[in-house]
């Protein structure tokens, strides 16, 4: 005949427990370890739109400086074709207006604003004002004493 008592022991819960609170303590420091790597993505794409714009607008302002000096020739034309390097930003925001000294970049949302100073040497007036959405060149033109920024390539 076998008798059986019940026993307390403890030591089967306390092994559960542990297992409960390792599983925890993983969903924790995986949870931790997501929120660091979006943060480090998210930052490293800030930079580039940043780096991105940068270069765009040191070139679109070299290229004006540029067609500053070809509009002191008389009885000339000049265009420059400056590419437009994409950027993760929704440049369907994106405004870029050119004024006699100043050459301005308008973010709907008001993250990347920025200008570039233009020397302002030539006696041309400069104007122009660009939607970016799609946009993959820019085309700065000097015709008819006026330099303007133009989507489509002139025909002069």
């Amino acid at each position: 005949m076998n008798i059986t008592s019940l026993q307390r022991n403890r030591e089967g819960a306390a092994t559960e427990l542990g297992y409960v609170f390792t599983f925890l303590l993983g969903v924790l420091l995986l949870t931790m370890f997501s929120l660091w790597i979006y943060d480090i993505e998210s930052a490293t794409r800030e930079r580039w739109n940043e780096e991105a714009i940068d270069a765009n607008m040191n070139d679109l302002s070299a290229a004006i400086e540029r067609t500053d000096v070809a509009s002191r020739i008389d009885n000339s034309s000049y265009a420059e074709r400056v590419y437009w390097r994409t950027t993760e930003a929704d440049e369907s925001q994106f405004t870029l207006e050119l004024t006699d000294t100043t050459l301005i970049l308008y973010d709907a949302e008001g993250e990347l604003d920025t200008e570039r100073s233009l020397s302002g040497t030539s006696s041309v007036p400069h104007s122009g004002t660009i939607e970016l959405a799609g946009v993959q060149s820019i085309w700065v033109v000097y015709h008819d004493g006026f330099i303007t920024l133009e989507l489509d390539r002139p025909m002069f």
